[in-house]
């Protein structure tokens, strides 16, 4: 388990670059924490760090649950705020994005799916601590 704390959206970018970097192929990433937490921003980085370019087009799919960035390698972003359970997830065909071979999945709100993550998964939990400030704990990496 390795804890960090981030006091700027920079920052919090930065970390996700270099967690993204690092991530082999196939990995899945699971995010917990409460709305606007940086979740969606720390993903911004991974994805910057995973596909060696910048994403500025990341954004959160609450409306539409799945977001896809990167060309040869990609990564599925979930956001899974309006779904109620693992059934719904399922319900959708989506779980065969939990297998992504040379991929990579970010999902957050996860705990909703628990029962369904792969063994391995990387977990990230952010957490406000005051002023702007956010503690992220990465574990399983």
């Amino acid at each position: 388990m390795k804890r960090y704390t981030t006091t700027s959206p920079e920052e919090t970018i930065a970390l996700g670059h270099s967690l993204g970097n690092a991530l082999p192929g196939g990995s899945v990433v699971c995010f917990f924490g409460d709305l606007a937490a940086g979740k969606t921003t720390f993903i911004k980085g991974l994805a910057s760090g995973a596909l060696g370019s910048s994403y500025d087009d990341v954004n959160s799919p609450t409306f539409v649950y799945l977001n896809i960035y990167g060309e040869e390698r990609k990564i599925y972003h979930f956001d899974l705020y309006r779904l109620d359970n693992s059934d719904d997830f399922l319900a959708k065909g989506f779980d065969e994005y939990l297998h992504c071979g040379e991929d990579i999945c970010c999902i957050e709100w996860s705990e909703k799916i628990k029962d369904l993550l792969p063994e391995g998964y990387i977990s990230v939990t952010m957490v406000h601590s005051g002023d702007g400030a956010r503690t992220i704990t990465i574990e399983g990496t």
